[in-house]
C-alpha cells in the first residue's frame, strides 16, 4: 500500500494550462517517488520504504511458493551458538506449498469461459425491443396469421413461425440464449482475436499465480499506432498506486509501475533525449537496494523508469454568444476564460468538469521527467463521458486497510514447522541404532557336535542368520547346568521409535493445519482419498474446497472482464486511428465474413461486457443428474437433453430444462388428449361402422326383399301379362270362336229356319204327300202307313263354357 504520511502532490484545482505544464508533471512524479521510496521519517532511498517492503514481502512469498525459502532460520533454530558442526542434515526445504499453489492455479487457469457482448446503446436497445415486440405480436396473432396464409396465401409473420416461443417465459429464455445482434457477434469476435493475438492465456496463468501467492494481480492495456492494442502482464512487486481500501482499486487517482530498461531501449522510446542526456542519466542512475537473497541484479546499463497514470479533471468551458437572430452560439475556450462584466447581456460562460488521464515517465532518483502529457486515447465509457478508465486493472480480493493477504501468506508458518519437523526426523534417524546379536563364546565352546569338532562362532552366526536356528547345550561337559545354553540372542534397540512416531504425528498435524487454513482438503488434491467414503461425499468435499478458494477465481474473472471492457473501448481507437485497421478487420472477418460491414462501424456502439463461466464438475454433475432424472421420468426427450447440455450457464440451463419439462408435460397432455379423442373417434367410428354395417345389412335384406318382391312382382306381372295375353288370346279365340259359333249359330238358325222352312215345306210337302197318300189311302183304302224316321240324331246343348279361364 502507499505511504500515508504527508501530502506531496500538487493541487488538482489549478488550471488546465498549469496541469499540462512540465513542472506540474514533475511535481506529481516526485510526489509518487517520495511516497514510495522514502520511509516514515522522510529518508529517501531507505531500505525500509514502501516499495522495498513490497519487494521483500512478495519475493519471500514467491520463494515459499517455489519451495526455495531461506534455510537460515532453520539453521538458527537447530544450531548451538551458531555451531552446526555436529549436524549432517539435508537442509533443502520440503516443497509442500508449491503443491497447493499448483492445485489452485491449475484448477482455475484452465477454467473455461465465453465473452459475451451486450449492445446497450440506444440503437441496440431499440433494435432488441423491436425484435421482442415483433415476436410477441407474432405469438399473439399466430391463429389469425395461419388463417390468412391458408385462406389467401399471404404470410403475415415477421419471424419464422417454426421458431416462435410458446410462452412469455420461453420468450425471455429465447432472448437470453438465442437472440444475438450481428454487431454483438462482431464485438465478441473482435475481443477473442485481441485476446488470442496477445496470448492472454499465458498472462492469465501468471496473474492467477500472483493472486494465489501474493494476493494481488494486475494487467495493463495500451494502444499504440504501430502495435495496436496490447495486453501486458504487470508484476505487483513493481506497482505503485495511491492509498485505497477497495480491493478493486476503483478509487485510486494514480497508478504506475517501475521497469528496468536498457539505455538503448530508453533512447528508442524517447527519441528527444540527446547523448548528453543519456550519459547524465547513466551516471546518476539510481540502483534500488535488492532484497533477494538468491541473486543480485546489478547492471549499470539498465535504468529504473517509473511509468504512471495520473487521474485528475479538466474544465470544459464554452463561450455562449447571442447572435443577431436571437440564437446562441457555443465557442470552446480554455478554463481561464471569464466573460467581461460589461458584456453580460451578450456573452455567458458554460462549464462542466470531466475526468482526464495524464501519462508520465520518470527516472527514479534523478529528478528527470521523460514524458508528461494528456493521454491521447483515453478510455471513456460511452454511457458516461465524464468518467475515464486507467490503463491498469488491479484486484486484491483479501485487502484490509491497504494490507494484502494471500493464500500462501496464511501457511508460511506451518510450512516452517513442517521443515523443522523434517529436519528433526533426519536428526532422530541419524541417532537410531539398528538391532544387534549377542554371542556367548563360552556357550559355544561347550558345544560338541559329536564328530570330534567344536561349534565355532562363525558357523553359529551363519546358521543363525540363514535359518534362524541355533544349537546349544543345557549341561556342560562336567555335567553342570550350562548358563549359556542359548549362545546367540537378538538385541532389540527401540530407543528412537517413539520419537520418530511423535515427529511423524507432528508432521501430519501441520499438514492438516495447512489444509484447514487453505480449505484444500484431501478430496481436492486426491492425495489420500478415503476408501470407505462414497463418491458423492468425496465430490461434496471437493466442492467445499472449491468454495474456499472461490475468491481467487472471482478476482481473476474480474481482471478478465475489466480487460475485456478496456479492449472494447480501445477497439474504437484501432478503427479510427490505427494504420492496422484493415488488417484487424480482415483478421476478424476471417472468422465470419458476414460481419465485416458491422465491424467497420463497431466504434459507434456501446457494449456491456460480461463473462459466462463454464460450470465446474460439481455443477455439471448436478445438472446432469437433473437431466437424467427428467429423462428417466420421460419429462424431456433426448434432443432437449442435448440442448440443455450445450448451455454453459447452469442457471439458464436449469431454466431451459424446466421450460422443456413443462412443454413436454403439455405436449404429453395434448398427446394424451388427442389419443383419447382418437380412441373416442375410433370407438365412435367403430360403432358407426357397426351400425352402418347393420344398416347396410338391413338395407341389403330390404333391398333383397324388395328385389325379391320386385322379381316376384315382375314374375307376377309377367304371369299376369302372360295370363292376360293368354286370356286375350283365349278371349280372342273365344271371340273368334263365339263369332264363329255365332256365325255358326246364325248360320244354324238360318239353316234351321231354312231347314224349318225346308222341313215345313218338306212337311208341308210330306203332309201334302201324306194327305195325298191319306187321301189316296182313303181313296184307295190302303192300309195305315208309318211316317217316323228310322234313326236321325239331333245336336243340342253344346257351348264353350269349359274353355273359360279358371
Amino acid at each position: 500500500m502507499a505511504n500515508k504520511r504527508g501530502n506531496y502532490f500538487p493541487s488538482q484545482t489549478v488550471s488546465d494550462i498549469e496541469k499540462v505544464s512540465y513542472d506540474y508533471g514533475l511535481k506529481v512524479a516526485r510526489a509518487i517517488e517520495q511516497e514510495w521510496y522514502s520511509d516514515n521519517q522522510g529518508v529517501y532511498a531507505s531500505s525500509y520504504n514502501m516499495h522495498s517492503h513490497n519487494q521483500r514481502n512478495f519475493h519471500n512469498l514467491r520463494l515459499y511458493a517455489r519451495g526455495e525459502q531461506s534455510i537460515q532460520k532453520y539453521k538458527d533454530e537447530l544450531s548451538i551458538n551458531g555451531d552446526l558442526s555436529y549436524l549432517n542434515l539435508d537442509w533443502k526445504p520440503v516443497p509442500i506449498i508449491p503443491k497447493f499453489v499448483d492445485i489452485v492455479v491449475n484448477g482455475m487457469a484452465d477454467k473455461d469461459y465465453d465473452i459475451k457482448a451486450y449492445s446497450q446503446d440506444p440503437y441496440g436497445v431499440a433494435k432488441r425491443t423491436q425484435y421482442m415486440e415483433d415476436v410477441l405480436r407474432d405469438m399473439k396473432t399466430a391463429n389469425f396469421n395461419n388463417y390468412v396464409e391458408k385462406a389467401f396465401g399471404v404470410n403475415l409473420y415477421e419471424n419464422d413461425p417454426e421458431t416462435l416461443p410458446g410462452s412469455k417465459e420461453e420468450l425471455d429464455l429465447h432472448m437470453q440464449l438465442n437472440y444475438k445482434q450481428s454487431i454483438e457477434i462482431a464485438e465478441e469476435q473482435a475481443l477473442n482475436v485481441l485476446f488470442e493475438g496477445n496470448q492472454y492465456e499465458l498472462t492469465k496463468r501468471r496473474f492467477f499465480y500472483d493472486l494465489t501467492i501474493l494476493g494481488i494481480g494486475a494487467v495493463k492495456t495500451n494502444f499504440t499506432t504501430s502495435e495496436g492494442i496490447t495486453i501486458d502482464y504487470v508484476d505487483p512487486a513493481d506497482l505503485v498506486y495511491s492509498y485505497t481500501e477497495s480491493p478493486y482499486f476503483d478509487d485510486i487517482y494514480y497508478v504506475g509501475e517501475v521497469k528496468k530498461i536498457p539505455i538503448n531501449e530508453l533512447a528508442k522510446q524517447f527519441p528527444h533525449l540527446t547523448e548528453e542526456d543519456l550519459e547524465e542519466i547513466a551516471k546518476n542512475n539510481y540502483q534500488r537496494p535488492e532484497n533477494y537473497a538468491s541473486y543480485t541484479e546489478e547492471d549499470n546499463n539498465k535504468i529504473q523508469v517509473l511509468y504512471f497514470n495520473y487521474k485528475t479533471y479538466m474544465n470544459q468551458v464554452y463561450k455562449i454568444k447571442q447572435t443577431g437572430t436571437g440564437g446562441d452560439r457555443a465557442i470552446e475556450k480554455d478554463d481561464t476564460f471569464n466573460p467581461p462584466e460589461d458584456a453580460q447581456n451578450n456573452f455567458s460562460k458554460l462549464q462542466s468538469n470531466v475526468e482526464c488521464l495524464y501519462e508520465g515517465a520518470y527516472i527514479i532518483g534523478t529528478g528527470k521527467l521523460l514524458k508528461w502529457e494528456m493521454s491521447k486515447n483515453m478510455m471513456r465509457p460511452k454511457s458516461d463521458y465524464t468518467k475515464v478508465k486507467m490503463n491498469y486493472a488491479i484486484v486484491a480480493p483479501r485487502m484490509y486497510k491497504g494490507r494484502i493477504e494471500s493464500l500462501v501468506s496464511r501457511i508460511t508458518g506451518f510450512a516452517d514447522m513442517i521443515q523443522l519437523t523434517h529436519l528433526k526426523i533426519q536428526q532422530v534417524m541419524s541417532r537410531i541404532v539398528p538391532d544387534g546379536v549377542y554371542l556367548d563364546a563360552d556357550g559355544l565352546a561347550e558345544i560338541d557336535l559329536g564328530n570330534g569338532t567344536n561349534y565355532n562362532p562363525q558357523e553359529a552366526l551363519n546358521m543363525f542368520f540363514q535359518t534362524g536356528s541355533v544349537i546349544g547345550r543345557s549341561f556342560t561337559q562336567d555335567g553342570d547346568i550350562n548358563p549359556g545354553k542359548v549362545p546367540i540372542q537378538e538385541i532389540r534397540n527401540s530407543s528412537g521409535g517413539s520419537k520418530l512416531q511423535a515427529l511423524i504425528g507432528n508432521y501430519n498435524y501441520y499438514m492438516q493445519m495447512i489444509r484447514d487454513t487453505t480449505g484444500l482438503n484431501e478430496a481436492r488434491d486426491g492425495s489420500t482419498p478415503d476408501k470407505n467414503a462414497l463418491v458423492g461425499i468425496q465430490k461434496l468435499a471437493a466442492a467445499n474446497s472449491n468454495t474456499a478458494t472461490r475468491h481467487i477465481l472471482q478476482a481473476g474473472m474480474f481482471l478478465t472482464s475489466q480487460i475485456a471492457e478496456c479492449l472494447s473501448l480501445r477497439i474504437s481507437d484501432i478503427l479510427e486511428f490505427s494504420p492496422t485497421k484493415d488488417a484487424f478487420i480482415h483478421s476478424i472477418g476471417a472468422h465470419n465474413v458476414a460481419t465485416l460491414e458491422e465491424i467497420s462501424e463497431l466504434h459507434l456502439y456501446d457494449f456491456g461486457i460480461f463473462l459466462e463461466l463454464a460450470p465446474d464438475e460439481e455443477e455439471k454433475a448436478l445438472l446432469e443428474n437433473n437431466i437424467q432424472v427428467a429423462i428417466a421420468q420421460k419429462n424431456i426427450d433426448l434432443e432437449d437433453a442435448i440442448d440443455v447440455r450445450a448451455i454453459k450457464n447452469v442457471k439458464l440451463a436449469n431454466q431451459l430444462l424446466k421450460l422443456r419439462r413443462k412443454e413436454k408435460e403439455a405436449k404429453d397432455k395434448e398427446l394424451k388428449k388427442m389419443n383419447i379423442q382418437m380412441q373416442t373417434q375410433a370407438n365412435t367410428k367403430a360403432a358407426q361402422n357397426s351400425a352402418q354395417i347393420e344398416v347396410q345389412k338391413e338395407t341389403a335384406l330390404i333391398q333383397a326383399k324388395a328385389q325379391l318382391a320386385q322379381v316376384q312382382a315382375q314374375l307376377e306381372s309377367q304371369k299376369l301379362l302372360q295370363e292376360s295375353e293368354i286370356k286375350k288370346q283365349l278371349m280372342q279365340l273365344e271371340f273368334q270362336m263365339n263369332m264363329q259359333l255365332k256365325s255358326l249359330e246364325t248360320e244354324g238358325m238360318k239353316s234351321r229356319e231354312k231347314e224349318k222352312e225346308d222341313r215345313k215345306d218338306e212337311r208341308t210337302r210330306i203332309q201334302a204327300s201324306q194327305q195325298s197318300e191319306l187321301i189316296d189311302q182313303r181313296k184307295t183304302n190302303k192300309p195305315p202307313k208309318k211316317f217316323e224316321s228310322s234313326g236321325n240324331d239331333v245336336l243340342g246343348g253344346f257351348n264353350l263354357g269349359g274353355f273359360e279361364p279358371r
